[in-house]
């Protein structure tokens, strides 16, 4: 009797236990501009990173996450490149409380897509004529937590 296998298509685990399953990534929007190639490159550039997250429900257990990164690089107040990439994973979520669906989305989901994207920025940079640009790690969990805390000190001004 202990010789049993499970049954198939469980691999012995729980068929209960929380699981978070990436479906798919993909590139969903990218815009490149470099302006600043033909001038070279003199000074060090001014590198300003804006970093968004969007989560949109699909189906009942299914939920894209974007990852939108925004690079705008300037040199002596001239712009030498913008990039704007939207990356995106699609990502089936089993058994996840309702409780935490959304710190898995905003930080675990965004954790795993981050090291593509930055990868896909840093090519994009080298391959427009720029030395490449590699984004340093986001704190997805501070950002949540920043977001949290601007949501509820905005709650008391809309209620009054």
């Amino acid at each position: 009797m202990a010789d049993e296998l499970p049954p198939e298509g469980t691999n012995g685990s729980d068929q209960n236990a929380p699981r978070v399953q990436v479906v798919g990534q993909y590139i969903k929007d990218l815009s490149f501009e470099n302006p600043g190639v033909i001038g070279g490159q003199q000074a060090r550039p001014q590198i300003e990173l804006n970093v968004d997250l969007q989560v949109r429900q699909l189906e009942q257990e299914h939920f894209e996450v974007e990852l939108k990164l925004r690079v705008n690089a300037k040199a002596e107040d001239r712009p030498l490149f913008l990039l704007e990439l939207v990356y995106a994973g699609l990502f089936e979520l089993h058994n996840i409380p309702d409780e935490v669906r959304q710190q898995v989305l905003l930080i675990e989901a965004p954790h795993i897509l981050f090291p593509f994207a930055r990868r896909i920025v840093a090519d994009i940079v080298r391959d427009g004529g720029m030395p490449p640009l590699m984004v340093e790690p986001i704190d997805f969990a501070a950002l949540y937590r920043a977001k949290m805390a601007e949501m509820q000190g905005q709650q008391p001004i809309a209620q009054a």
